[in-house]
């Protein structure tokens, strides 16, 4: 089987059974193809027998170790120097390097919460990843690309505003838990645009390919993988991606775009017959 195809096997998974450290490594192989999942699943492992977080019966204690051992004594901490190296993305290079963007951190929070008993739940804020945990039946709001820090919702507010660069106001729907096939989705639009900023059209498409496992109504990844083909000079390819775009979705506001685009890549393809 091969990597997409492997991903599709992942994805069928419902949302329950879906095993996002898995899956996020399955997305790693784009970067690596000759990555050995089972090997970087053992890490996960490794990092929560040591850290001893499953060991205490208060909660708060367990959520506190877990944090403790994670961002002080094994040092994981955001890359805000090198934000947009596609390594950020990539669960096993966080691994090994103790550098992510929000999102692979918040990964690394819950999959070794999970195995130590810590229930941890993504929340996806404007342009910035953060994850939640319940204690005592109240919810509280951390931020793993910050050392695992606990954010009041002003301070999430302020969080969002400097990420997306202009002012955020928060509403209720941006503090509810992110399901995994929602994690794996923004993992995906990260990587697409890391890529497409790199010039490297091939992960590009590979990227797209997975989108369309998660979301294969989306608009936005049928245009893309146009796009992306196009880059890529599979001309023929990209022009049939963007006819089915146009067709399925006619009146998109950037429809009249695309069929110019499309006009110029039919005569393309004609001056090469």
């Amino acid at each position: 089987m091969d990597d997409l195809g492997a991903f599709q096997e992942l994805a069928r998974a419902d949302e329950r059974h879906l095993d996002l450290g898995r899956a996020a490594l399955a997305i790693a192989r784009i970067e690596h193809p000759a990555l050995s999942v089972d090997r970087e699943l053992a890490k996960l492992d490794g990092l929560a027998a040591r850290s001893a977080a499953g060991g205490a019966s208060d909660e708060q204690v367990r959520l506190q170790r877990l944090l403790s051992f994670l961002f002080e004594e094994e040092g994981f901490r955001g890359n805000a120097e090198e934000y947009y190296d596609p390594r950020n993305s990539c669960l096993n290079d966080v691994l090994d390097r103790k550098l992510g963007i929000p999102i692979t951190l918040s990964i690394l929070t819950m999959e070794v919460g999970r195995r130590v008993g810590v229930e941890v739940e993504g929340v996806s804020l404007p342009g910035h990843f953060i994850v939640s945990a319940s204690l005592g039946g109240r919810r509280i709001f951390l931020d793993p690309f910050n050392g695992g820090g606990v954010l009041t919702p002003a301070q999430a507010a302020e969080v969002a505003s400097k990420a997306v660069g202009r002012p955020v106001k928060l509403a209720e729907a941006h503090w509810a838990p992110c399901g995994k096939r929602q994690i794996l989705v923004r993992m995906l639009r990260n990587l697409k645009g890391i890529y497409a900023r790199q010039s490297h059209w091939a992960h590009a498409l590979a990227v797209v390919d997975r989108l369309l496992v998660l979301d294969s109504e989306s608009p936005v990844h049928l245009r893309d993988r146009g796009t992306v083909l196009v880059r890529l000079q599979r001309l023929h390819e990209g022009a049939a991606a963007w006819e089915r775009y146009l067709t399925r979705f006619p009146s998109s506001p950037d429809a009249d775009t695309f069929r110019e685009e499309l006009r110029k890549v039919r005569q393309k393809i004609g001056s090469l017959n």
